[in-house]
């Protein structure tokens, strides 16, 4: 808690502001110091003093403080911004913490897309799709092939094509086709 700017003989900021007297017992001198001049300036300005002065009679003195801060806070982001005050500070803060939200999740993704990769990359040819539920896809699927039991609702979906960083250890002239039909030079 500010001390009582009385005792210095400088009138609080709120005294000082209002010109009168800042008195001993002044509701406003541990909460507005003379050298915060603009911060009851935006208080007053937005509240008015009577009713700051009549809301901080109506509080117990260990929560004056909070709600000094709390409505200097208020009158600040009103002054800064009329139409929304605060509440389009903490707006944009959480849309801004949702923006990062999903950068991270993209990140993960993708650091789990390498890790994969890199612990144990397929071939192409060997390389198994993603179940897709049913309602995804149309009844046939390119190869037509159904997987798992009669009413499971999965099908496989044609193989899934990475691109390495690296050259694949088989001839590179050996088709997809090639392979999936078995042929291929050995």
């Amino acid at each position: 808690m500010a001390s009582s700017s009385c005792s210095y003989n400088s009138p609080c900021a709120a005294c000082k502001f209002l010109r009168r007297k800042c008195m001993p017992e002044c509701i406003f001198a541990p909460y507005f110091p003379p050298e915060e001049p603009q911060k009851f300036a935006n208080v007053h300005k937005i509240f008015g003093a009577s009713n700051v002065t009549k809301l901080l009679n109506e509080l117990l003195p260990q929560q004056r403080e909070d709600a000094v801060n709390s409505l200097a806070y208020e009158a600040e982001a009103r002054v800064r911004d009329p139409v929304y005050g605060c509440v389009g500070a903490i707006t944009f803060l959480q849309r801004q913490v949702q923006r990062l939200q999903k950068e991270l999740d993209a990140a993960n993704a993708e650091l789990l897309h390498y890790a994969c990769n890199e612990i144990s990359p397929l071939p192409t040819s060997l390389a198994i799709s993603p179940l897709t539920p049913l309602q995804q896809i149309p009844q046939r699927t390119q190869f037509g092939a159904r997987i798992g039991n009669e009413g499971s609702g999965f099908y496989r979906q044609s193989p899934i094509t990475y691109s390495f960083p690296y050259s694949l250890p088989w001839n590179n002239d050996t088709s997809l086709e090639d392979i999936n039909e078995g042929g291929g030079s050995l």
